[in-house]
């Protein structure tokens, strides 16, 4: 049963939904961009639900049949477009899920609603035919495109949408949401700065215990990479496969460490590190380390991203990591 209160942080991009509501200037088209687990599809359910809210306020009652029916998962005028492949959405999925439905009038509330996640994963061909589809929708009809990587959207569809950027939120609020959930104070503490602002993820690395094992994983691989032989990274980096789904958290494991790494080489202080359990061996990898290495490291991590954004093979783009962290 969620409503507005329920998301931590993003006031502003909340209270241009409620202004957009109360004053009935409501587009036909939203792009909400953001990082992965930011919360996005949550806050886009919110802002459907209070649009067929029977109560007509800027708040869903979440007593109506229409917000029971959107906390059920069952609203017939809320469509969550969806796409077996999981490295696409196509041109069908487009015409199947919104064109050929969208002039079907909504079953039972006022407006239709579109939610398509994970749009950045759309064809050439499937953004033009949805394209369309914004540029003449019918007045009941909104569109909202979640994505995580704003630059593989179509300019002729950004300069159609508005766009709703969510920023990342204060850590004092996202540590007082994981304490307020039972977390104890030193996993909220370790989440939070990992986090860097996003609340989701969070909420993910604290309470998730597949979570742990991946990050005591990557930990137990940067702590031994240096005496690894290549044939051995080169069958490390192919076992990770198994944490192909997590893959960009796993990348930010990787990215705290020679973060650390280069905060206890310019300072020595442990105080404001991430893994603070590991000072020894953050220190140790300090002094055998250059600035100009670490930072190296720092940019190939950001290159594998890339990399895995443009669907280069998975296994390829993480042993480029691992002998460049080794040769760094």
């Amino acid at each position: 049963m969620a409503d507005f209160h329920d998301i931590v942080g993003h006031e502003q991009l909340i209270e241009h939904m409620k202004h957009a509501i109360q004053m009935k200037k409501v587009s036909h088209a939203y792009l909400i961009q953001g990082d992965y687990d930011s919360g996005k599809k949550m806050i886009a359910t919110v802002f459907a639900k209070t649009l067929q809210c029977e109560k007509k306020g800027n708040e869903p009652c979440n007593q109506c049949t229409s917000c029971m029916q959107v906390d059920s998962g069952n609203h017939p005028d809320i469509i969550y477009v969806s796409h077996e492949k999981p490295a696409s959405i196509g041109i069908d999925d487009v015409r199947l899920q919104i064109n050929g439905s969208i002039q079907v009038k909504p079953y039972s509330s006022e407006y239709k609603v579109y939610i398509v996640d994970e749009a950045e994963k759309m064809t050439t061909e499937a953004q033009n035919a949805i394209l369309k589809t914004i540029e003449e929708p019918p007045t009941y009809a909104i569109i909202i495109l979640l994505v995580t990587n704003i630059g593989k959207i179509l300019p002729t569809i950004l300069s159609r949408c508005v766009l709703l950027q969510i920023k990342p939120v204060q850590d004092e609020k996202i540590k007082k949401h994981l304490l307020s959930l039972g977390i104890e104070e030193e996993k909220a503490d370790f989440s939070t700065s990992f986090a860097m602002g996003n609340v989701g993820k969070a909420i993910k690395v604290a309470t998730s215990e597949e979570f742990q094992s991946i990050k005591n994983d990557c930990i137990q691989l940067l702590k031994s990479v240096k005496n690894m032989e290549v044939y051995e990274l080169i069958t490390k980096s192919k076992e990770l496969v198994q944490y192909k789904l997590q893959v960009y958290d796993y990348l930010d494991f990787i990215l705290m460490w020679y973060r650390d790494i280069l905060m206890v080489k310019a300072t020595r202080n442990a105080n404001n590190l991430i893994y603070q359990e590991e000072y020894r061996a953050l220190k140790e990898s300090a002094t055998r380390s250059s600035y100009e290495g670490i930072q190296t490291i720092i940019e190939e991590i950001e290159r594998a991203k890339v990399r895995l954004y443009a669907n280069v093979n998975f296994e390829l783009a993480m042993e480029l990591l691992w002998l460049a962290i080794k040769e760094n």
